[in-house]
């Protein structure tokens, strides 16, 4: 048994190192032990509101200020914490009232949080809720204390932690001073003497933006303050293999598409780069990136499969050594699924799309620009997830495409391709000998926390009511699941795409956690969680029960992420999120909130909170 300070200790640990899922499940083992106790209860609250639980951590982290126990010391991080969850139920909710109470909110526990610590944080932070409020008077006020308290401590010339946020915040308070060249001259500073992470410029340019926007003042001279890189996204050819009929990249085009990747890259500032890691040109792509960005290389099954299949002649026996190399530099190598589908078919679309959402992901997260490269002749391809499918895929979302053209360079005189070819026989699905039907599908699982405790007497009604609520939502859903499937307090739906399962998804949850289940005779504890992946799966009759089925290792992966999933909280793979970025889905939206362990030692996943868009 550990003892309470273990337990603090460690969940402290957890959320210096951003992962607040972690921090809450030690959390939550803690208050078992420790009913009640204080410092787990502040620890909860901060790990829920950093998870994007906002709606459960608010009620936990006001009772705790309320009942006085948030003293000087750790006023700004539970009270400012209290604030930051009002703050971000305004931005989810969409009644006009409630959001301006939410606003209201943020703003006395900003302020309260501010005279009890007289950090700059809070101060700034209560100065834009009175401005979004149209109290010009009580936030230039504001704006003019924090100003004040910032140049005081900056004028003391010693060496600071805190030095980008201590000018950041100068910048923020001149702006809503509006005094528009001393805040983008103190932005300016703040990104010259204070070495900021991309992170930091992102969340800074966003509050900037806010006011900004409020103003009706114009973003772009401060966007310009912010030197927040592009994300590249490439898809090219192979070299030919000897059997291939026609020469399409011959290896001794090897040089000449190099020289062209670089000069095309050159006008460009690149810092995070996404491609697969087969011959020719992702692996051109890649080392042409490495000296100025981090690479992320998905593939579409592991890493020694992947290997063997792409560089089996001896014309690529010379790129393995450089694939290797350019895995072990990378960022990050994800593998879109662990093993190769058969047919292989369905490995390649899905790594494609899983390749073009993790990018599209990235930029959405950075607000910055995504550029696609292609290395292309120009010409169909040879099957699904291949070059031409992923230009057709990109023009059809209005991206930026930048293309090598290889018929070009071997006559000596690359040029711009302006028309796109389409990959022969995609049509998502990917059928074999056995009969089994693989598909790119979306998949929830979800059961309800408490469940165990109800009594014998109670089980009746939660079959009646709770059950019932659930057969009610999926009754006056507009899209139906693919397949339904129950056991006990379990849920297990698959749909057609990433949009159908999100918003069932969060439907379901906000109806399930609307409803005061004490009027049925159940405990109002019970609260459903929900969790959401997509992947291949197989579809296949069922022999035993004679329904159709869903079936392989994306599902089992799905049913590992719901045990982790905090209860009244809809949590998502990062695979389902990067499909919902690359599908541009707008009825939701995918938070990271960090590296989550799976159930049953499945392995160390990212997870994202997924929100209704308002």
């Amino acid at each position: 048994m550990r003892s309470v300070e273990e337990y603090q200790r460690g969940a402290t640990a957890l959320l210096k190192q951003a992962e607040p899922l972690a921090a809450y499940d030690l959390v939550a083992r803690g208050l078992r032990e420790f009913p009640g106790h204080r410092g787990l209860r502040q620890l909860l609250g901060l790990a829920l509101a950093r998870t994007g639980a906002s709606r459960q951590a608010n009620p936990l982290l006001r009772t705790l200020v309320e009942e006085g126990h948030a003293d000087a010391q750790v006023a700004e991080e539970a009270i400012g914490t209290l604030a930051r969850t009002y703050k971000d139920l305004w931005a989810e909710t969409s009644d006009v009232a409630a959001r301006r109470q939410h606003l209201a909110n943020a703003l006395k526990w900003y302020l309260e949080a501010h005279r009890r610590s007289s950090g700059y944080w809070s101060g700034i932070n209560a100065a834009t809720m009175a401005l979004l409020l149209g109290d010009h008077e009580q936030s230039r006020a504001l704006a003019r204390t924090v100003r004040d308290q910032c140049r005081a401590s900056w004028n003391e010339g010693r060496p600071r932690p805190d030095t980008y946020w201590l000018l950041a915040t100068l910048g923020e308070a001149e702006l809503l001073l509006r005094d528009f060249p001393a805040a983008a001259a103190w932005y300016r500073e703040a990104v010259a003497r204070g070495a900021p992470g991309v992170s930091d410029l992102v969340s800074t340019r966003r509050n900037a933006r806010l006011i900004l926007r409020y103003q009706q003042a114009d973003v772009a001279p401060f966007d310009a303050c912010f030197p927040i890189p592009a994300v590249g996204l490439f898809s090219g050819h192979g070299i030919d293999r000897p059997e291939r009929p026609a020469p399409r990249f011959p290896p001794a085009l090897e040089e000449a598409v190099r020289r062209a990747v670089d000069e095309r890259l050159r006008g460009f500032d690149i810092g995070f780069g996404y491609s697969s890691a087969g011959t020719g040109g992702d692996i051109l792509f890649l080392e042409s990136l490495q000296p100025r960005a981090e690479l992320y290389i998905v593939l579409p099954y592991n890493p020694e499969d992947f290997e063997r299949d792409s560089m089996d002649f001896p014309a690529a026996s010379a790129w393995a050594p450089r694939y290797r190399a350019l895995l072990a530099s990378a960022k990050e190598v994800v593998t879109a699924s662990e093993q190769r589908m058969p047919g292989g078919a369905m490995s390649y679309q899905y790594g494609l799309h899983l390749l073009d959402g993790l990018a599209a992901l990235r930029a959405g997260e950075l607000e910055t620009d995504l550029v696609c490269f292609a290395v292309w002749d120009g010409r169909p391809g040879d099957g699904a997830g291949g070059t031409a499918a992923s230009v057709e895929y990109w023009r059809k979302r209005n991206r930026r495409v930048e293309i090598v053209d290889l018929r070009a360079l071997q006559q000596g005189a690359p040029i711009r391709v302006t028309s796109a070819g389409a990959d022969a026989g995609s049509d998502g699905r990917d059928a074999n000998a056995s009969g089994f039907d693989a598909q790119v599908v979306g998949i929830l699982f979800a059961d309800v926390a408490g469940f165990s405790k109800l009594t014998e007497e109670e089980i009746p009604r939660f079959v009646k009511h709770y059950l019932g609520r659930i057969s009610d939502v999926l009754a006056t859903a507009s899209e139906q699941p693919l397949l339904t499937n129950t056991w006990g307090d379990g849920l297990y739906l698959v749909f057609r795409d990433v949009q159908q399962t999100g918003r069932f998804a969060l439907r379901l949850s906000e109806a399930l956690g609307a409803t005061d289940w004490s009027a049925y005779g159940l405990p109002n504890t019970l609260s459903l969680r929900v969790a959401v992946h997509a992947g291949p799966a197989y579809a296949c009759s069922d022999p035993v029960t004679g329904r159709v089925n869903y079936l392989g290792a994306h599902v089992a992966l799905a049913a590992r992420i719901e045990p982790v999933t905090p209860p009244g909280q809809v949590y998502g793979s990062r695979a389902f999120a990067a499909l919902a970025a690359s599908n541009q889905v707008e009825d939701f939206a995918c938070l990271y909130v960090g590296q989550t362990p799976l159930a049953k030692a499945y392995g160390t996943y990212p997870m994202y909170v997924l929100h209704s868009r308002t």
